[in-house]
C-alpha cells in the first residue's frame, strides 16, 4: 500500500496542518509521497526533507510560531507603487518568503528529497494544473504559493506559474496517478467565523482564494471518495483568524492536534462520505445580545 499525504493551501492556516501531522505521526501514519499546494507546499517540502519525526515537527511548528505577515507577504512602499503604476504584477515581494524557504530545505532539487514530493502550480495563461516533481525546489515552492496579484509569478519551463489552489487545491487525481491507494488529505480550511469581511486588498484577496480552493477541494473529495481509500481530516471550526494574521499559529497548531487526535480515536477516518467534514458554512450571532456563533452550513455534495 502506498500512502500519500496531500496538503492544501490556506495562507496562515497552513499552521493547522502541523497539528494534523503531529496526530498522524503519533499513530504511526507516515507518507510514502507528499503532494503540496500553496501553504501546503511549504509544509510538504519541509517534511519531504526532514521527515515526520517529533524533532522535525517541533522545528516546523517553531517556524510557524515565529512567522509574521512580513515574512510571507512583504510589503514595501516602492514595490507597492510599482504595482500600482503597472511596473510590477504583484502587491508584495517574495524576497522574504524565498529566504525562509532556502533556510529550511536541506535539498536543492525536488527529486533529491528523502520522501518523494510533488508541488501543484497553475499556468497563469491556460489555467492548467502543472505538477512540479523535479528541478529547483525553492522556485517550485514559490510558484505553488504565488497568490495571483499578491506574490510574483514564477517563470519555469517557459510558463508563468501561480498558486496551485486555483487549478486543483488537493490534487487527489495526482496522488492516484502517482500510485497512491491510501490518501490522507490535510485541509488547512478557511476562516469561517470572521467578525466582519476583510477590509484590506491583501486580506480580501487571500480570503477569497482560500474560499475558492476549499470549494474545489470539497468537490474533488466527493468525486474521489469511492475510487480510493480516502481520509479527509476535518479542518478547524470555528476559525476567526484573518488569513494574513500569522500571530496565532501556536493556537492553531494546538487546536488542530487535539481535534485530529480525537477524530482519529473516534474512527472518523473510517466513516463514509469524507466530504461531509468540508461543507461550506459561516457563523453568525444568535441575536444582538448573544455573540456565540451559530453554524449555518450549506449542503455538501453527495456521491451516487
Amino acid at each position: 500500500m502506498t500512502t500519500a499525504f496531500v496538503l492544501g493551501g490556506g495562507a496562515n492556516l497552513g499552521a493547522v496542518e502541523v497539528g494534523m501531522l503531529y496526530a498522524l505521526t503519533e499513530r504511526n501514519i507516515r507518507p510514502d509521497l507528499l503532494i503540496g499546494t500553496s501553504a501546503g507546499a511549504l509544509n510538504a517540502a519541509y517534511v519531504a526533507g526532514q521527515g515526520t519525526g517529533r524533532q522535525a515537527l517541533d522545528d516546523l511548528a517553531a517556524t510557524w510560531r515565529k512567522l509574521r505577515r512580513q515574512d510571507v507577504f512583504a510589503l514595501d512602499p516602492l514595490h507597492h507603487l510599482m504595482a500600482i503604476t503597472g511596473v510590477r504584477s504583484s502587491l508584495c515581494s517574495d524576497r522574504n518568503l524565498r529566504r525562509l524557504i532556502e533556510s529550511h530545505l536541506p535539498y536543492r532539487n525536488l527529486e533529491d528529497a528523502a520522501i518523494p514530493v510533488h508541488l501543484v502550480t497553475t499556468d497563469l495563461l491556460s489555467g492548467k494544473e502543472i505538477l512540479l516533481s523535479t528541478g529547483d525546489a525553492v522556485s517550485a515552492v514559490l510558484a505553488s504559493a504565488a497568490v495571483p496579484g499578491v506574490l510574483p509569478t514564477v517563470r519555469r519551463g517557459g510558463l508563468d506559474l501561480v498558486d496551485g489552489g486555483i487549478a486543483d487545491n488537493a490534487a487527489l487525481s495526482q496522488a492516484v496517478a502517482l500510485g497512491a491507494d491510501d490518501v490522507w488529505v490535510l485541509p488547512a480550511g478557511y476562516a469561517c467565523a470572521l467578525p466582519h469581511p476583510p477590509t484590506t486588498a491583501l486580506a480580501t484577496a487571500v480570503q477569497a482564494l482560500t474560499l475558492l480552493t476549499h470549494q474545489r477541494l470539497l468537490l474533488e473529495v466527493a468525486d474521489f471518495s469511492t475510487r480510493v481509500d480516502l481520509h479527509v481530516l476535518p479542518p478547524l471550526c470555528p476559525v476567526s483568524v484573518s488569513p494574513i494574521d500569522f500571530s496565532r499559529a501556536d493556537e492553531l497548531i494546538g487546536r488542530a492536534h487535539q481535534a485530529t487526535q480525537a477524530w482519529l480515536a473516534d474512527g472518523g477516518d473510517r466513516q463514509p462520505h469524507p466530504e461531509r467534514v468540508l461543507s461550506l458554512h459561516h457563523h453568525r450571532a444568535r441575536n444582538t445580545d448573544d455573540v456565540s456563533p451559530v453554524c449555518a452550513r450549506t449542503s455538501a455534495p453527495t456521491t451516487s
